[in-house]
């Protein structure tokens, strides 16, 4: 019955998003004081359980609510079970179908725990109820209030009492210590015809420089020593601030931190991409010689028509450029199949460069119309769904082999490796050419040494699958 009312809200979602206007955004937020719904600190202390769904610019969100209802008297857990809190806020991701559609089987999941009395309150807030507020508030009212993803301030106030503006640089960090993702803006000013985040988060807003280096310098406080700097554009940090890319100068003053150790790009738009930062990683070993480039497409037809203002030959001449700089560097990208006017030749002509250029890592998505994108305006999905993903599994079989023979490639070679875990009769690590949660894991077994957790090892590969490496320490700690 669940899953059935949670399509049924899913698919009545396609098409008819809602935001609340700007002038009655403010209002609400103006007023949130006097529709507190719990008093302000100082009187019991109560536990909240913050859900996080989607990507890792989310999970910074949450933790940095975490941080303002912990100064506000509240202690918080982190995707807790439901029973752990008898108040919950569901954070969640409106990005795509599937991602819709995980968040509302999270929100009817939490309505059903509310119904049993396991918990008591139930907010949700984020991308899917930026888009879809209105909906959500006729479809699910069980929920005690919707925000939408960009009224951190009102949710504070709402929830406990006024935001603190001097802990904007501190979050409770959910991820193992000795990692953390370090957003560097908010919002988007691409007009990519297939992507529906300008609309959810804005314009593209650099947080300034001064303040990422002071939050970066508080993770580094609570024991990080791997910083993910993520952003929707990294490519285009600073331009709002400062007229100019400011990304190289931002890594340059992070490298300045004694206690951390690696810096990982993520999402560098390829269009305009600053080529000093991989000259930088070739003189500053701090920056892992990795890089998260989404390319989407090869053919010059589909790239127009999805509006990433570059060509087939200038995707490729970059990747040949960063490469024949950085020969050893490890690029992830990602692709989508099926976009409205993506011929056959078109998609033959993707397949050639997925064998050509060899990504270390690439995920392909299958298109779907997204609410008040240009795309959706514009263009007719004409392409069956089976095409689509017809489309997407080949291109993943032939990264899969990909993938093997480049991992392959790697037994008899030693890397330094950060180990994340213990499984089982294994540590799990990696090494600087892979992302956490995303990309390969290195295993060793644990009778062969004893490992901590946030340390790096030197670590020699004797073994190979297409999604793992195997390993064993060649001497002690890097420490």
């Amino acid at each position: 019955m669940k899953n059935a009312r949670a399509q049924a809200i899913s698919q009545g979602m396609h098409g008819k998003g809602l935001t609340l206007p700007l002038k009655q955004e403010r209002k609400r937020t103006q007023s949130a004081d006097q529709e507190r719904i719990f008093p302000p600190a100082g009187g019991k202390r109560r536990r909240i359980n913050i859900i996080t769904m989607g990507c890792s610019k989310n999970l910074v969100d949450s933790e940095r609510l975490m941080r303002q209802l912990a100064a506000a008297g509240f202690e918080t857990v982190h995707d807790a079970r439901l029973d752990e809190a008898p108040v919950v806020v569901v954070n969640t991701c409106g990005f795509i179908h599937d991602a819709r559609q995980e968040s509302v089987d999270m929100i009817l999941q939490c309505v059903e725990a509310k119904n049993s009395g396991i918990i008591e309150r139930l907010f949700v807030t984020g991308c899917l109820s930026e888009l879809y507020r209105k909906e959500l508030e006729r479809e699910v009212p069980e929920v005690d209030r919707y925000f939408g993803a960009r009224n951190m301030e009102e949710i504070i106030r709402s929830l406990s009492g006024d935001y603190r503006y001097d802990l904007r640089s501190e979050r409770i960090v959910s991820t193992p210590a000795h990692y953390a993702y370090l957003k560097i803006a908010e919002g988007c000013d691409r007009t990519c015809a297939f992507c529906s985040i300008p609309h959810i988060r804005g314009p593209h807003v650099s947080t300034p420089l001064e303040d990422v280096v002071n939050e970066a310098r508080f993770l580094a406080g609570k024991g990080a020593r791997e910083l993910q700097v993520i952003s929707q554009d990294i490519t285009s940090y600073g331009l709002d601030l400062y007229r100019k890319q400011m990304l190289p100068e931002l890594i340059a003053r992070l490298c300045e931190i004694e206690s951390i150790d690696w810096l990982r790009l993520h999402y560098a738009y390829p269009n305009r991409f600053p080529m000093e930062i991989v000259e930088m990683m070739l003189r500053e070993r701090k920056i892992c010689r990795y890089i998260d480039i989404p390319v989407q497409h090869v053919s010059d037809r589909v790239l127009k028509n999805m509006r990433r203002n570059i060509t087939g030959r200038e995707t490729v001449s970059l990747i040949e450029t960063i490469r024949s700089k950085a020969p050893d560097i490890a690029l992830r990208s990602t692709l989508i199949v099926g976009h409205p006017g993506e011929t056959d030749r078109d998609f033959a002509q993707l397949v050639d460069f997925v064998e050509q250029i060899r990504f270390d890592r690439l995920g392909v998505f299958t298109y779907s119309h997204e609410e008040n994108t240009y795309a959706a305006r514009h263009y007719r999905d004409s392409i069956p769904h089976r095409v689509k993903q017809e489309r997407a599994d080949h291109l993943m079989e032939i990264q899969r082999r990909i993938s093997e023979e480049l991992s392959r490639q790697k037994t008899g070679k030693t890397y330094t490796t950060i180990i994340d875990r213990q499984e089982g009769d294994y540590y799990v690590g990696r090494t600087e050419y892979d992302s956490p949660e995303v990309d390969m894991e290195v295993w060793i077994p644990r009778n062969r040494a004893r490992l901590d957790t946030g340390k790096f090892y030197r670590v020699e590969i004797y073994d190979a699958t297409e999604f793992d490496l195997y390993g064993k320490v060649e001497n002690s700690s890097k420490d």
